[in-house]
């Protein structure tokens, strides 16, 4: 043990700040438990640990808020950096990430409360070094236009962000997950997602599969993980960062707040308020140039979590109204800052009451970044703040009371054994209508089940040309990022119930569809369903709160065995890829490509080619047909989402028909009379085209459904991560290939990587 090495003038001086602040705010614990780090240099809220790592060395520290007594609980491991920490619900261990230097990553460990029995619960895997060599990471300066500030990477396992579980383990956030960020065209951006292991660190699970990053989890009351949860399926890729839940085991993932809030695009380090089980308060961030720090708001849950009237700013003068950086209220005006200077930040509220708060703080002047500009503050739920602690030399985070708390209840999970050995879960749907304004009983026939694939890192480009509208492996024209691959439909019966099977440990989302197999309404997030899970949701797109029109009847599906997904109309199984070479184009060469292709050097018809020759990433036809500006803007033929375009925007929830093949212009056509447009000058462009195409094309159900489940996927073009995409290989055998459902979903490239 020894105390924090301080100038004495500061020392003496903070004795009697935390004497009078004990006093003051009338403290039901003698101490704290903060961490000492210079700040992160990142460039991103979720790359601490990828290029936040500049500076090393700090401390695991308690600070007596008597006598302002600071203690240096591992004084040995001062010149590496530590991360976040939890405290054992007895108050007698602390758990925490550290990294020893720029070749090591972060791992789990824990200690007593007195800084005795260190031990390490997390390891590198064996192939550690194999990872670094192949993937390198590290290689690169100031690669990514908004870092500030770069050293060096070098690892490729990261274990991070740990709390105590009430079952008596522990979860974290890692990189073991081996997954690349979406939007990231380098693929040098890192995805986290939650792992659970034992208390002694044996029995490691990985609890979710999202794309892209999660963090931070907490404990709530019930037992419940809290946790930030970052993922886009045809939605903004920048915007909601939000707030998630599930049970220690990794069922009843569930939507805790913001999936439909823009700004501040990124929620944070979340916790549960004492007595209000209703209140989470966090700290809303901007996606970049920063670290995870902004401002502090609370969410009432018992309001519409994705409505602004749910959320109350406890420091209303410090915001993220627009990406990137941050917003301060100054006389009277907000003002944009990147650099954070012009006002205070803050970060890792500790909610003690509904009025009272440990947070870290960064005063008006300097910039977020500055290495030592962070200390220890309280806060009321007015925005007033005092200083608690600082160490003039390094930055001080995350205060956290050294006292003991309730341990929550295990959460129970039912779980259907004979399910589990098939990676499958079981999903009842009371009444599919709920949610779906203007949408007539008996409309909806089906759901499509669909999958958003998760990026591995054994997909990523050791050569060029494949990059394009910041996908590594270009899927789509400026649309999503990730490929969607389809399980199948399932039947929807005549009360809107529908019960069903779905993979387990997938990103599953659903679409409802008519009788037609037409997009009415999508799911635009996903669910990850543990092995055996059972679930039930309401309805689609149901506001938040509600209740089955029929709570208590049992519903038609229910009095039947569970669906299994199968095929649409020309499909031999319901589980396919979804590739626009093989989906769509044979039906435009049969049907289209008489009138609309290039002969003689003459112009084609309405001056638009539908041929299948290759462009520089695609087709000729599928970039006619996707021509127009990006975003969730009218192209010609359809609607569809731009996550990238604009990167904050397409948040809210559309009504039903508003995405999909009841918006687009091309289905109109193919399709006279089974789809009303909207918009009207869409209208008008289909009657015009229907005339002029009057009785030149009849297409079979099989082609018609083919076309529609390509608009409702959003446009994509590629089906999977696999295969060269860039036209200079059309003579790669790798070249464009239609890898299998199995390939497609699998993290194990179809060919050796040597062939690919």
């Amino acid at each position: 043990m020894k105390t924090s090495r301080v100038l004495l003038t500061v020392v003496l001086a903070m004795t009697l700040t935390s004497s009078a602040l004990a006093a003051d705010f009338n403290f039901d614990f003698d101490k704290i438990v903060f961490i000492k780090r210079f700040t992160y240099q990142s460039s991103h809220y979720y790359t601490d640990f990828i290029d936040g790592c500049k500076y090393y060395g700090g401390a695991l520290c308690t600070l007596d808020v008597k006598t302002g007594k600071v203690t240096d609980l591992l004084p040995k491991m001062g010149k590496g950096i530590f991360g976040r920490f939890d405290l054992s619900f007895d108050a007698q261990k602390i758990v925490f990430d550290w990294r020893a230097d720029a070749h090591t990553g972060f791992y789990i460990y824990e200690v007593n409360a007195d800084g005795s029995g260190l031990r390490q619960l997390t390891f590198p895997p064996k192939d550690e070094e194999a990872l670094i060599k192949k993937y390198k990471n590290h290689k690169g300066r100031n690669w990514c236009k908004h870092a500030m500030s770069y050293d060096s990477y070098q690892s490729a396992t990261e274990d991070m962000h740990p709390c105590y579980l009430p079952d008596g383990g522990i979860a974290f956030v890692s990189t073991r997950c081996r997954f690349g960020i979406l939007c990231d065209g380098p693929d040098r951006l890192v995805t986290t997602v939650v792992y659970r292991v034992d208390k002694d660190g044996k029995n490691m699970e990985k609890l979710t599969n999202s794309a892209v990053s999660e963090a931070s989890p907490s404990v709530m009351s019930d037992g419940r993980i809290i946790y930030t949860r970052w993922e886009y399926v045809d939605k903004g890729a920048v915007s909601v960062k939000c707030l998630w839940s599930m049970r220690p085991d990794g069922t009843a993932t569930v939507e805790v707040a913001g999936q439909e809030i823009a700004f501040p695009d990124s929620f944070i380090h979340a916790r549960q308020i004492p007595g209000a089980p209703n209140k989470i308060v966090f700290v809303g961030a901007p996606h970049c140039p920063q670290s995870g720090v902004g401002t502090i708001l609370v969410v009432d849950t018992n309001k519409n979590i994705r409505q602004r009237e749910a959320y109350t700013y406890i420091t209303p003068n410090s915001d993220v109204r627009a990406e990137g950086g941050f917003h301060f209220m100054i006389d009277g005006k907000w003002k944009g800052d990147r650099s954070g200077s012009a006002g205070k930040l803050y970060m890792d509220p500790y909610p003690l009451s509904e009025t009272k708060f440990l947070v870290s703080m960064k005063p008006s002047g300097v910039p977020w970044i500055q290495k030592d500009a962070w200390r220890l503050c309280v806060l009321d739920d007015k925005g007033n703040d005092s200083e608690l602690y600082r160490d003039e030399s390094i930055s001080c985070w995350q205060p956290y009371p050294l006292k003991p708390r309730k341990a929550p209840p295990v959460p129970v999970s039912p779980i259907d054994d004979k399910l589990a050995e098939k990676k499958l879960a079981r999903v009842n749907v009371s009444d599919v209508y709920m949610g779906l304004t203007g949408v007539k009983r008996g409309t909806i026939k089906y759901l499509r089940i669909n999958e958003q694939i998760s990026r591995p890192w054994r997909s990523r480009r050791f050569w060029g040309g494949d990059v394009a509208y910041q996908q590594h492996a270009v899927i789509s024209r400026g649309g999503h990022h990730a490929p969607k691959v389809q399980w199948g439909i399932v039947p929807v019966e005549a009360d809107g119930s529908a019960q069903f099977l779905v993979p387990a440990d997938r990103n599953i989302f659903f679409q409802a569809l008519d009788e037609n197999y037409m997009e009415v309404q999508r799911q635009r997030t996903y669910i990850n369903y543990r092995p055996g899970e059972s679930r039930t949701c309401i309805g689609c797109h149901e506001p938040y709160g509600s209740a089955p029109a029929a709570a208590g009847k049992l519903s038609i599906a229910l009095k039947r065995a569970p669906s299994i997904a199968g095929p649409q109309p020309g499909e031999k199984t319901g589980r396919r890829t979804l590739f626009y070479p093989v989906d769509v184009q044979p039906v435009l060469d049969k049907h289209c490509i008489k009138c609309h292709s290039k002969k003689d050097e003459k112009k084609p018809k309405g001056n638009l080619t539908l041929t299948g020759e290759a462009t520089g990433l695609f087709s000729v036809s599928y970039e006619q047909l996707t021509q127009g500006s990006l975003g969730r803007v009218k192209k010609k033929f359809m609607w569809y989402i731009g996550e990238n375009y604009p990167k904050t925007g397409n948040v809210k929830s559309v009504g039903p028909r508003t995405l999909g093949s009841h918006s687009s212009v091309l289905v109109a056509m193919l399709a006279p009379g089974k789809v009303k447009l909207a918009d009207p000058e869409d209208a008008k462009l289909a009657d015009e085209l229907i005339k002029k195409h009057n009785k030149k094309y009849t297409l079979t159900q099989a082609e018609l459904t083919k076309i529609i489940t390509w608009v409702d996927s959003n446009a994509q073009f590629y089906g999977s991560y696999w295969g060269r995409r860039n036209v200079r290989y059309k003579d790669h055998p790798n070249y464009r290939n239609n890898v299998t459902f199995e390939q497609a979903i699998n993290t194990i490239p179809p060919l050796p990587e040597d062939k690919r």
